[in-house]
């Protein structure tokens, strides 16, 4: 049956009855009866985003500057005509003045609208200026998609200069008009603090805006907040964030290079040296500064339906893991755990189960790419021994094999974490390890940070480079200054179900580009 776009009563009765937020949302007994506007009015420092969209509802988050009400109307068509407003909960001060807001009962397939305010809890007749967002929830029936992804955002000392035009890859990617974004990760470097400036090879300046939790490395909670809250500061994030909705993963970086549980950091930076510490403050932070559901004792591995032709597999590579190590293991347990055995089973069951024409692994580390963490061990699944799996490539072949066996078709990886883009694509032709389909891995990066690469690729799962963006003879090293910044692009043609991937540079240039036509189950 095709779907029909609800009617405004029924969209109404249904945001009325399912505005359920992360918090007591309810209906705002202002409509009818605005508040009385005076001086003084709370600030939203952080503009707004949406994140998190599914067919029908969306989780939005802002930021005030005091203890205040979060309001939000919440409209069909961009007038507002038909807004109503929910009451949120109130920010709170000790957390940055951060709060937000699920929202449930919205119409399919359908531009949303959303008005921010705030209400001073102080003194009630003083509320803010709104701030405008929208998003398009998740089609119920088959329409083209067009989505972006990215990862690593302000990274290796390289923050705001707003002379030059500030995190302008932002600005670039705002332009293709997506859908929605994928951050890969490494959303914030909350080991990687600024310095005022950074010299460049030509002499000039390059000059860091300086804000708190980017002057120190990240230890306290207020200091992983101070992270995220930083890259709000550049004024293309916060226009991105306010048209485009995003599902966000973390990596590394979130907390501290090449992390793993159980660590305990050999590093004169950091007074709290237990990695465990470190982490249970920033995944407090990290739910507390993105519109990501839930709270921070949720999953961050998660999966999102996208219409009928499309599947997102969001994983977490981090919580689950063992310590780094040589990676040589040869039978699989405790050592060589990197998903983990229930994150795995989960996933290899959801992507069974999947009707998608399309299911996206959205994952924070590349597959084939060797990453190493010091001279002896590794911090990807690649272990750079070419042969047959082992340590960590342990779990993805029992994943491809079981996907190989069950006739799981149209499977996409999507990753980061390197700070360059490049399309792999793997083949049981080329491979060690032969008991799986072909399939490809698409990697982009660094948003805003520093460029490097190009990384070896282990032969186990018959890689195969079909693209990079790095230069002939590129050593490494620049930054955003250099513009080798880069983030791709997803194109789903609804009537063909091809699948287009393109690589753009920083400043929305097309690298390249391919087209996947779908094959049958």
């Amino acid at each position: 049956m095709p779907h029909r776009p609800l009617s405004r009563r029924t969209f109404h009765r249904l945001l009325a009855g399912a505005a359920a937020g992360l918090g007591t949302a309810r209906w705002s007994p202002l409509r009818g009866a605005p508040a009385v506007v005076v001086s003084d009015r709370p600030q939203l420092p952080s503009g707004v985003m949406a994140g998190d969209v599914t067919a029908a509802g969306a989780v939005l988050w802002s930021r005030c500057d005091r203890a205040a009400n979060l309001l939000v109307d919440v409209a069909t068509v961009e007038s507002f005509r038909d807004a109503r407003t929910l009451r949120g909960p109130a920010a709170d001060p000790a957390r940055d003045g951060v709060a937000k807001l699920a929202l449930a009962g919205l119409p399919a397939g359908e531009r949303i609208f959303y008005r921010v305010r705030f209400e001073d809890l102080a003194d009630r007749r003083r509320v803010s200026e709104p701030v405008v967002g929208s998003f398009r929830t998740v089609p119920a029936t088959p329409r083209d998609v067009r989505f972006i992804w990215s990862g690593d955002t302000a990274g290796q000392g390289w923050g705001i200069d707003p002379a030059r035009g500030g995190m302008r890859t932002y600005a670039a990617m705002r332009a293709v008009a997506p859908d929605f974004f994928v951050h890969s990760g490494d959303t914030i470097y909350a080991d990687n603090p600024l310095l005022p400036e950074v010299k460049l090879p030509d002499g000039t300046l390059w000059k860091n805006l300086l804000a708190p939790g980017k002057t120190k490395v990240a230890e306290t909670a207020a200091e992983f907040r101070g992270a995220h809250l930083y890259n709000l500061l550049d004024e293309h994030v916060r226009r991105f964030a306010a048209e485009v909705p995003v599902y966000a993963q973390w990596d590394d970086h979130e907390v501290v290079n090449n992390w793993y549980p159980g660590e305990i950091l050999d590093d004169p930076r950091y007074t709290e040296k237990n990695v465990d510490v470190l982490t249970a403050r920033a995944r407090a932070a990290f739910f507390d500064c993105l519109p990501i559901r839930g709270q921070a004792t949720d999953s961050i591995h998660r999966v999102i339906p996208y219409g009928p032709d499309l599947e997102l597999f969001f994983l977490d590579l981090r919580t689950y893991r063992a310590a780094n190590s040589a990676n040589n293991q040869p039978v699989a347990g405790a050592a060589t755990a990197f998903l983990g055995r229930a994150q795995l089973e989960e996933l290899e069951r959801r992507l069974i189960a999947s009707r998608a024409t399309w299911k996206i692994i959205c994952s924070d580390m590349p597959l084939g790419l060797v990453i190493r963490d010091g001279p002896k061990h590794f911090e990807g699944p690649a272990n750079a021994d070419d042969g047959v799996a082992r340590g960590r490539e342990l779990e993805f072949a029992s994943l491809l094999r079981t996907l190989h066996r069950a006739k799981v078709r149209n499977l996409v990886w999507l990753t980061a974490d390197v700070h360059y883009a490049a399309s792999h694509h793997y083949s049981p032709d080329r491979a060690q390890f032969r008991d799986f389909d072909p399939f490809w891995e698409f990697v982009s990066g660094p948003l805003h940070a520093g460029t490097f690469g190009p990384n070896k690729l282990d032969a186990t799962f018959g890689p195969e480079v079909r693209f990079t963006s790095l230069p002939p003879n590129f050593k490494g090293g620049g930054g955003p200054a250099a513009g080798l910044q880069f983030f791709g692009s997803v194109h789903l043609d609804a009537a063909t179900k091809a699948l287009t991937v393109t690589h753009h540079n920083s400043a929305g240039a097309n690298l390249w580009s391919v087209t996947l036509p779908p094959e049958k189950a």
